[in-house]
């Protein structure tokens, strides 16, 4: 399914929201100023975008500094850091426009891709209504607010689920197009690519691809708007007007200096936990489809064996980040909440780390996933800025984070457990369409080393057992046949694999071939899949009785041909 090109009109230079007059009319709203802060090394620009994010405007990686918006206490706070921080003199960065930017869908368009993915595949795809935005539900307009569930139908009962949203902060233009390019694809490759088919036969992916559509109409026009539209706050016709909708969340909410009471400021966090409609529509939706796993007190702890990955996708920064953010304590589930981040962070190459930064962050969706729900949560930031060029969307954001979706999509069964395990690579059939009774050769790589360490070390171990499973997965009782290391034994932590697969007693038709690993640990790790079509044996009888007829006049003509050619046999034998 190809994107709808934008064909929005450019909208005049003051009103596109980063003006001079602009900048000045905002700073005297939040009592704010623009300032350069430097950072010395990556973990202290990752640690300040973390805190920072809701003031920031961009990162000058080449000088070392972020520009933000602080206020006379943040620069404080910087400074006892023992941070650099510089007043800019200038008025701020140039305002971006929609229209150079020919790969993002508006509102409206995504939408409209949404509803066909829905009409192509009305068996695989459905829209939820789950809620509206303020405008709407303030009868000013506005949108609905729809999940597009995913998932094969006619595979019933209870399945794992992976739920996604994008768009939460407005001006962040690549995360809703991530989150509909990742539902095409899956569309698109199911039936094509094993893991793509058995992801949907026995998972669920819900997303949730505009999450602040209000606020994403003013991002559209070129504004740098990040919270919603809720006029009740700061003033009607301000600019710094509404609600930050990733600090409204009912779980630590208003707590540890981890968002702001400012009406004008750009995390305000509402007027009370979940007060406004779109938070109001995530929270319900998350409580509809996942189980509570976690108890009330903050040293609860989810069961290992607890079900559903939730992820944010948010930009910009490149990183991969779980709870807890409103404290430096770990989650409870901490350890493995960094297992599956790691994983995730090898698979997109961000930084992995916990989402706390230099200050507290309160009110946030993966500590709520995870605090009100138990759920394995976590945010990513896209990219590099705010209006990523096409680009550097298409060729590297869009790719990389298609493999760790479908990374995080593969382990929603058990997100506490699988990661700890080996990932299968490199998997192949010697052939992928074989005659019945024909065995056919199955080799694989198993890896335990597929972190990234990039701030610290995830423990590893050597591969102990290979199997794989025919049709039915290891999930559903299917039998595991033993695969053999390619060296002779299993004493390392990447090891080549290999097998032999009969097809004697498989049916003609498709298999899905099932194929995960172990390690010393005892830990089973994602399940890899490919697709081994198995003809009709050589030499049998075809089916049906025309077909039978017609073969043997075949085999008669072949023979005869053969008697009554030139140097046949019936010109050199006597009889």
């Amino acid at each position: 399914m190809r994107k709808l090109v934008l064909a929005l009109l450019i909208a005049p230079l003051l009103a596109t929201g980063f003006s001079i007059a602009a900048s000045a009319q905002d700073s005297k709203e939040t009592g704010s100023g623009l300032v350069r802060v430097y950072f010395p090394d990556r973990e202290i620009r990752n640690k300040v975008l973390i805190s920072f994010e809701a003031a920031l405007l961009l990162t000058n990686d080449e000088e070392g500094y972020h520009l933000l918006e602080a206020d006379s206490e943040d620069v404080v706070r910087l400074k006892a850091a023992g941070l650099r921080v510089d007043a800019e003199k200038g008025p701020g960065p140039p305002s971006p426009r929609l229209p150079g930017f020919p790969c993002y869908e508006t509102v409206e368009e995504t939408r409209i891709e949404a509803e066909a993915i829905v009409a192509s595949a009305p068996d695989m795809a459905s829209l939820i209504d789950v809620g509206d935005s303020w405008e709407k539900d303030n009868g000013l307009g506005g949108y609905d607010l729809h999940v597009l569930k995913l998932t094969n139908q006619s595979i019933g009962g209870a399945k794992p689920k992976l739920f996604m949203t994008c768009g939460l902060h407005a001006r962040e233009y690549t995360t809703s197009p991530l989150c509909l390019d990742f539902s095409n694809h899956l569309i698109d490759r199911y039936g094509v690519d094993a893991d793509v088919t058995w992801i949907l036969d026995h998972h669920e992916v819900h997303l949730l691809m505009q999450a602040n559509p209000d606020g994403r109409k003013q991002a559209e026009a070129g504004l740098y708007w990040r919270k919603n539209t809720n006029q009740n706050y700061c003033s009607p016709g301000s600019q710094n007007r509404g609600a930050d909708l990733n600090r409204n969340f009912p779980f630590g909410w208003g707590c540890c200096g981890g968002s702001s009471s400012n009406q004008c400021a750009s995390d305000y966090r509402g007027s009370a936990p979940e007060s406004e409609p779109e938070t109001q529509a995530v929270v319900g939706y998350m409580r509809s489809i996942f189980p509570d796993q976690r108890g009330s007190a903050a040293s609860d702890a989810a069961p290992d064996d607890a079900t559903g990955v939730y992820i944010d996708v948010h930009s910009y920064g490149e990183l991969v980040l779980w709870p807890w953010g409103y404290t430096v304590n770990s989650a409870p589930n901490g350890a493995a909440l960094q297992t599956l981040g790691r994983k995730l962070a090898h698979a997109n190459q961000y930084w992995p780390g916990q989402a706390i930064g230099l200050y507290p962050t309160s009110g946030a969706t993966d500590d709520f996933g995870y605090g009100d729900l138990g759920i394995a949560s976590y945010t990513f930031e896209l990219g590099t800025t705010f209006f990523q060029q096409c680009d550097v969307y298409e060729d590297t954001i869009l790719p990389d984070n298609l493999n760790a979706l479908l990374y995080a999509a593969k382990v929603s069964r058990t997100p506490y457990q699988t990661p700890s395990g080996p990932d299968v690579t490199l998997l192949s059939l010697e052939s992928v369409a074989v005659a019945r009774g024909v065995p056919v050769g199955l080799s694989a790589t198993l890896d335990d080393t597929r972190f990234n360490n990039v701030n610290g070390l995830e423990p590893v171990q050597a591969i102990s057992a290979a199997e794989y499973y025919v049709d039915i997965p290891p999930w559903s009782a299917g039998i595991g046949m033993p695969l053999s290391a390619d060296d002779g034994a299993f004493d390392t932590s990447v090891e080549a694999v290999q097998g032999t697969l009969g097809t004697g007693e498989l049916s003609v038709g498709r298999h899905i071939i099932f194929v995960r690993g172990r390690d010393e640990a005892g830990s089973w790790g994602a399940t890899s899949a490919v697709f081994l079509q198995v003809d009709p044996p050589i030499g049998v009888w075809v089916s049906p009785w025309w077909g039978r007829v017609l073969f043997v006049f075949a085999v008669l003509a072949l023979g005869i041909g053969r008697l009554s050619s030139p140097g046949s046999l019936l010109g050199k034998t006597r009889f």
